[in-house]
């Protein structure tokens, strides 16, 4: 069955607030910021915490910071969203994380017909090279598809043919998939067979479960290795991202059920609101759906 928890805040140490942040809402699997999320600025981290994180067996993912687009026709920009990426991915293995999440990004900054195609060839570029650093034990990059505003280059799942494409479907890729995000960008998962219509466009897109490197046990892998699980506080293909408590939001709580029984390797990381009291709440609810 998926593993379910939810984003911690780790006040006092990556190991002492993250562990005891899931104890205390009842949390299987956590995801954290290992720098500020709205910043550049990168430190060395705590050996001491990275040590205890990484020995706990509490499986962890990380999200690096809201800034990195890889996709950005900024040079300045693109080129600290790939330092800031690297730098995930090296914090990542430290703690021992399955995966470091970033978003898929935009062509802002790129101009005329060409502007997607250009910033998906930079993210091949920008990218690559990290992913062939990256060993099996390593945490994979998991690129997470956003609401479809503005220039977005992954919003709705069939995005991911031309994205996972740029990044040449390398087995250390994924994708994590937000809930709220999928809904924004026009999947009704409310709709009956809707879940269903989402996760076959995937396949589609995504092609056949990706074989993993060379030198390795060499197990087929989904695209899909995390779940954002989020309800959504306005309608469907609204294009804006407003996270909602399970059920409490447009959603509901049915494709939320049908995902966990579609998933079931997968896990499933809430980024709800209400703080420690509402994802306590949220692993609750989606626990009793599993």
């Amino acid at each position: 069955m998926p593993l379910i928890g939810s984003h911690a805040t780790v006040t006092g140490g990556l190991a002492t607030g993250g562990l005891g942040y899931a104890a205390e809402v009842d949390a299987q699997v956590i995801q954290v910021f290992v720098s500020s999320p709205r910043g550049w600025a990168a430190g060395p981290g705590d050996a001491a915490e990275d040590a205890r994180l990484r020995e706990s067996g509490m499986p962890v993912f990380v999200h690096a910071t809201y800034l990195v687009n890889l996709g950005s026709g900024n040079p300045e920009v693109a080129g600290k969203s790939a330092e800031a990426t690297a730098y995930a991915l090296r914090r990542g293995a430290e703690i021992g994380a399955r995966g470091v999440v970033v978003h898929a990004g935009s062509a802002v900054g790129w101009t005329g017909e060409l502007a997607r195609e250009q910033a998906l060839r930079q993210i091949g570029e920008l990218t690559l090279p990290l992913l062939d650093k990256l060993g099996e034990d390593d945490p994979d990059l998991l690129f997470e598809p956003m609401a479809g505003q503005g220039q977005m280059l992954c919003a709705r799942t069939g995005d991911a043919a031309t994205y996972l494409a740029a990044v040449q479907h390398h087995p250390k890729a994924g994708l994590c998939l937000d809930t709220c995000h999928l809904f924004a960008a026009g999947h009704d998962l409310t709709a009956p067979g809707g879940v269903a219509a989402m996760l076959d466009e995937l396949a589609s897109a995504a092609g056949p479960a990706t074989e993993t490197a060379a030198g390795t046990s060499g197990r087929a892998r989904p695209p899909v290795r995390l779940v954002h699980a989020n309800d959504s506080l306005l309608g469907c293909g609204s294009k804006r991202d407003r996270h909602e408590a399970i059920g409490a939001g447009q959603i509901g709580t049915g494709p939320f059920r049908e995902l966990l029984a579609a998933l079931p390797d997968v896990p499933f990381v809430v980024e709800t609101p209400g703080g420690k009291a509402g994802h306590a709440r949220d692993i609750a609810t989606l626990r009793g759906l599993r």
